[in-house]
C-alpha cells in the first residue's frame, strides 16, 4: 500500500513539473497573448472578481456558463491573493495537472503487468509537447492543445470528457459493482452539459455510439447498456438544468449552426490546417497527432479487453466525429475541434502495459525520468514567473489614470476588457459599441446602470466612434497603445443594450 501511494504521489509530482514547463513555454511565446491579454480569455477572471466583490450580477454570457472554471479561479483568487496574471498562470498549471488526473483515471487500476502512472505521464508529456509546438497569438489558429491552459476555452470540458472516458472504462473493467463510478459519470455529464453544451458533441454522442457498438458484441451487454443510459440521461438532465440560467445566456449557439455553409466551413478549416503545417514545428505537431491516431486504430484492433478497446476506439472516433460534425454544421471556430488534440493521447493509456526489464534497470530509468521531470519543472518556474510579471506600462498608464479619476468611462470590447479587469473597480469601465450603446456580451449588465460616462478608452482595435451627439474631449491622455479621451464635466449617455 505504501509503495502504491508513493507511486501515485510521484505521478502527480511529475505532472506538476510537466505543467510548469508547458505553461512557461506557452506563456513565453506569442501564445501568451491568449493567456493573459486576449479579450475573450478574461471572462472567467471578470466573473470571479465580481463574485468576490459582492457586486450584483446580471451576466450576458455565450452558450457556455464557465461554472467549473469560475469556481476554480474564484477559489484561487480567494486563497492566493495574487495579481491577475499570477492567477492566470497558476490556473494554467492546474488545468494541465487536472488533465493528468483524468488520464490517470483512463489508464485504469494498477495490476502486476501494467504501469498506469507511467503511461498517464507519457500521455501528458505528449499532449504538452503538442501545446509547446503552438506559438501563434491567434485564438483562431488550429493550435488546440495550448487552449487547455486558458481559463476560457473549455479547459474544464476537456478534463470532463477525458474523465468520462476513464469512468466508462472503469465500469467496463469491473466484474461487479460500479455504482459509484456510474454516479460519478452521471454527475460529470450533468455538470459539464450544464456548463458547456459542447460536452454532448465531444463526449455523449461518440461515447454513446461506442457503448452501443460494444454492447452488441459483449457478454456484459447489461452493464454497457446501463452505462449508456446513465450518460444519455445525465446529459439530458444537464440541458434541463440550463433553463434557470436562460437569462444569462445571451447566445444559445444556435446561430453558429449553419449546415448550408458546410463547403465554406471545410475550406475554412483546410486553410487553418495549411497555416498550421506551414512551419517545421507545426509539421511536427501534425505528425504527432497522426501518429497517435494511427496508434489508436492499431490498438483498437489489437485490444483483447473491452475496456482497453473502448479507450483506444474513443481516441480516434471522438476526433473524427467532431471534425465531421464541425464541417457538416457549417461552423467556423477552431476551438470546437479540441478533441483533435486531447483525444488521440488516449491511445497511450488504452493499454498501459509495463515494460519487462530487470529491476535495477527499471529503477535507473525511473530515477532518470524523475530527475528530468524535476529539472523541467525547475526550469519552468522562473520562466513562467518572468512571463507573468512582465511589465505593461501602457496598461498601467490607463489603469492608474482611471483609478485616480474616480469616474466611469467606456470602451469597445477588444479594447476595454484588459484594462477593465486590472482596475481596482472593474465597473469603472463600461463595455460599449462604437455608437456608445451598451454591448452586452460576456459582461455584467449591471455595469450599464451608471447610464453615462465622461471618458473613452481607445486603441488600434477601436472602431471609429460615432457618438450620439458631437463631443470634443477636453484632454487626450497618451498611454502608448492606448488613448484616453477625457470629456471632463461633459457626460455621454450610454445607449440601449445590444449583444
Amino acid at each position: 500500500m505504501r509503495r502504491a501511494w508513493m507511486r501515485e504521489l510521484a505521478g502527480w509530482t511529475g505532472a506538476l513539473c510537466v505543467a510548469l514547463l508547458t505553461a512557461a513555454q506557452v506563456a513565453s511565446s506569442a501564445r501568451g497573448e491568449l493567456l493573459f491579454r486576449d479579450g475573450d480569455s478574461l471572462i472567467v477572471a471578470l466573473i470571479a472578481r465580481s463574485v468576490l466583490s459582492g457586486q450584483p450580477s446580471d451576466w450576458a454570457l455565450s452558450s457556455v456558463l464557465f461554472l467549473p472554471e469560475t469556481a476554480v479561479f474564484t477559489g484561487l483568487d480567494a486563497a492566493l491573493g495574487l495579481g491577475v496574471n499570477g492567477l492566470l498562470a497558476v490556473n494554467a498549471v492546474l488545468n494541465i495537472v487536472g488533465l493528468y488526473g483524468a488520464l490517470r483515471l483512463v489508464a485504469g487500476r494498477r495490476r502486476a503487468d501494467t504501469a498506469p502512472v507511467a503511461w498517464a505521464l507519457v500521455g501528458l508529456v505528449a499532449f504538452s509537447l503538442l501545446a509547446m509546438t503552438e506559438t501563434s497569438s491567434s485564438r483562431d489558429a488550429l493550435e488546440l492543445a495550448s487552449l487547455q491552459l486558458t481559463t476560457t476555452y473549455y479547459a474544464a470540458t476537456v478534463v470532463a470528457v477525458t474523465l468520462s472516458v476513464g469512468l466508462v472504462r472503469r465500469v467496463i473493467d469491473r466484474a461487479t459493482g460500479g455504482v459509484g463510478l456510474l454516479i460519478g459519470l452521471g454527475a460529470t455529464a450533468t455538470v459539464s452539459t450544464l456548463s458547456n453544451p459542447l460536452y454532448a458533441a465531444w463526449a455523449t454522442v461518440p461515447l454513446s455510439l461506442l457503448l452501443g457498438a460494444l454492447a452488441l458484441r459483449s457478454p456484459r451487454r447489461l452493464r454497457m447498456t446501463t452505462t449508456l443510459a446513465v450518460l444519455l440521461g445525465a446529459t439530458a438532465l444537464g440541458f434541463v438544468a440550463r433553463i434557470p440560467f436562460a437569462a444569462w445566456i445571451a447566445n444559445t449557439g444556435a446561430g453558429y449552426v449553419q449546415p448550408g455553409q458546410w463547403m465554406q466551413s471545410s475550406e475554412y478549416y483546410a486553410g487553418l490546417l495549411a497555416d498550421r503545417v506551414a512551419t517545421p514545428i507545426g509539421i511536427l505537431g501534425g505528425l504527432t497527432v497522426l501518429a497517435l491516431l494511427a496508434l489508436a486504430v492499431f490498438r483498437t484492433v489489437q485490444a483483447e479487453e473491452p475496456g482497453a478497446r473502448f479507450v483506444a476506439a474513443a481516441a480516434w472516433v471522438m476526433p473524427v466525429l467532431v471534425a465531421i460534425g464541425a464541417v457538416a454544421l457549417g461552423t467556423h471556430a477552431a476551438r470546437y475541434l479540441q478533441p483533435l488534440a486531447f483525444a488521440p493521447v488516449l491511445a497511450l493509456v488504452a493499454m498501459p502495459r509495463a515494460w519487462r526489464m530487470p529491476r535495477r534497470i527499471r529503477a535507473l530509468v525511473a530515477a532518470a525520468a524523475a530527475v528530468l521531470l524535476v529539472a523541467a519543472g525547475a526550469v519552468g518556474i522562473p520562466r513562467l514567473a518572468a512571463a507573468t510579471g512582465s511589465a505593461d506600462p501602457d496598461l498601467s498608464c490607463v489603469t492608474d489614470w482611471v483609478n485616480a479619476s474616480g469616474r466611469t468611462g467606456a470602451g469597445q470590447f477588444w479594447t476595454v476588457r484588459l484594462p477593465k479587469l486590472h482596475l481596482d473597480d472593474p465597473a469603472q469601465l463600461v463595455q460599449v459599441d462604437h455608437e456608445l450603446n451598451g454591448y452586452a456580451w460576456l459582461v455584467n449588465r449591471r455595469d450599464f446602470d451608471v447610464g453615462q460616462v465622461s471618458f473613452l478608452v481607445e486603441d488600434a482595435q477601436t472602431v471609429a466612434w460615432s457618438l450620439p451627439s458631437p463631443a470634443i474631449p477636453d484632454e487626450v491622455i497618451d498611454c502608448g497603445r492606448y488613448r484616453v479621451l477625457d470629456f471632463g464635466e461633459t457626460t455621454l449617455p450610454i445607449g440601449p443594450q445590444r449583444s
